[in-house]
């Protein structure tokens, strides 16, 4: 008798078949102090850059970026001279994977990308909120999340449905179909855990590592399955808000940024969740501004021509005042008699330094609130460049996670 496994194999439980990773053989929450606000985390990530000579200051320490952020200037630090090291990818744009997991050769043979800064937040967090975390994306549902397994969190792409998600509380009857659901879940995944044995006798030992590796993921899914059943009963958060209407026209990106960043502190505020990512992309599309007649994409491959920058500085100036406005809205908003911006740490930049190049070195970094200190452009080397992971490690810290590591860091960046 053959002990190979046939390439179709299926696991089957309840009527639902889930698929199996390619064998070789085929061929707990964090408790918060109630008298302390939590600690939270945003991050922003402007895919195709931000044009050099419009984000880095002169030697008086002005850029024109950063005069549209100038009342902001003391709640935030731009970094210089950091990047991850090995970007270079099968495409020019495939740094967009790692920009938050630095993870090394991104779409080269064998790539697997590895886990994201924000869902090692989320992880440790767990279930202290409805969400652990959420991932957004301004065009798409690819996203910048990875799980520990490397796989991809799709992004929500849609302001309506996130609003509805967080705040418009379910009918009875759907609130107890949803409970049904989880309870289905739970189910299928017990009876799929004890199928995998029949499959680890006939396998491999390399076969024997995917299926831990499968398992793993099976045991974080009945956990999940678990916290979110004992957050269905709860009502959702009472809001002075309505719901946003959906841009339907993918040229107003700077709108469709809009929505999502008048989105993100009320979120915050009701504790909904503490990790939010927002993947700004617009690939293949002709930005609505006026003096703007080329797309984004092309327009960030300018050629040093005049007015290819001009055109490309003005969608670029409203990416930037969307931090800007982001950054009004936690000022604005009070806990406990703080802002929220000083427990909320907002990461925002590119993983291109140079787009017009695909350069992926000396990327436009700027980190606001928190506890750190701001007010300054801090410098490294704009050749030997300082590991971004040592910034992300910092931010890791400064959420209460004392992890030794992240991605390619070497210590903790400290200024």
């Amino acid at each position: 008798m053959s002990n190979t496994l046939k390439r179709r194999t299926l696991l089957k439980a309840a009527g639902v078949s889930v698929a199996m990773p390619m064998l070789e053989s085929m061929g707990t929450p964090q408790k918060t102090n109630a008298e302390e606000p939590p600690k939270r985390m945003v991050c922003i990530c402007n895919t195709l850059g931000l044009h050099p000579d419009s984000i880095w200051p002169d030697k008086l320490g002005h850029s024109e970026y950063l005069e549209i952020l100038d009342k902001h200037r003391n709640d935030f630090t731009l970094f210089s001279g950091l990047s991850h090291g090995h970007q270079l990818g099968r495409q020019a744009h495939d740094s967009e994977m790692t920009w938050l997991t630095a993870a090394t050769k991104p779409g080269m043979d064998g790539f697997r990308n590895s886990i994201s800064l924000d869902q090692v937040a989320a992880n440790h967090l767990g279930y202290a909120t409805r969400f652990p975390s959420l991932v957004l994306g301004s065009q798409t549902e690819k996203s910048q999340s990875y799980t520990s397994g490397g796989v991809m969190i799709p992004a929500e792409t849609s302001p309506a449905d996130l609003f509805a998600k967080m705040f418009i509380q379910g009918k009875p009857a759907q609130v107890e179909a949803e409970k049904r659901k989880l309870a289905q879940g739970q189910s299928i995944l017990d009876k799929l855990k004890s199928q995998t044995e029949a499959v680890r006798v006939r396998g491999s030992r390399s076969d024997h590592h995917l299926l831990n590796d499968y398992l793993e993921s099976v045991r974080q899914t009945e956990k999940n399955i678990g916290e979110l059943q004992g957050w269905v009963d709860r009502p959702k958060p009472v809001v002075n808000a309505k719901q946003p209407q959906d841009i339907r026209d993918p040229r107003n990106l700077i709108g469709c940024i809009g929505l999502f960043v008048d989105l993100i502190p009320l979120i915050l505020q009701t504790d909904s969740t503490r990790v939010i990512t927002l993947m700004v992309q617009d690939h293949g599309t002709l930005t609505e501004i006026e003096g703007v007649n080329q797309g984004h994409h092309i327009l960030s491959h300018h050629g040093q021509d005049e007015d290819k920058i001009k055109q490309l500085q003005k969608i670029e100036s409203g990416i930037v005042n969307g931090f800007g406005r982001l950054l009004d809205g936690l000022k604005q908003r009070k806990e406990t008699g703080i802002d929220l911006l000083q427990n909320t740490k907002v990461l925002f930049g590119s993983n291109l330094g140079n787009a017009n190049a695909h350069d992926t070195h000396n990327l436009p970094i700027m980190l606001a609130g928190g506890s750190f200190k701001h007010g300054k452009t801090i410098e490294h080397d704009p050749k030997n460049n300082t590991q971004l992971s040592n910034l992300f490690l910092a931010m890791l810290h400064d959420m209460g996670i004392e992890q030794a590591s992240f991605g390619q860091s070497n210590a903790v960046l400290n200024w």
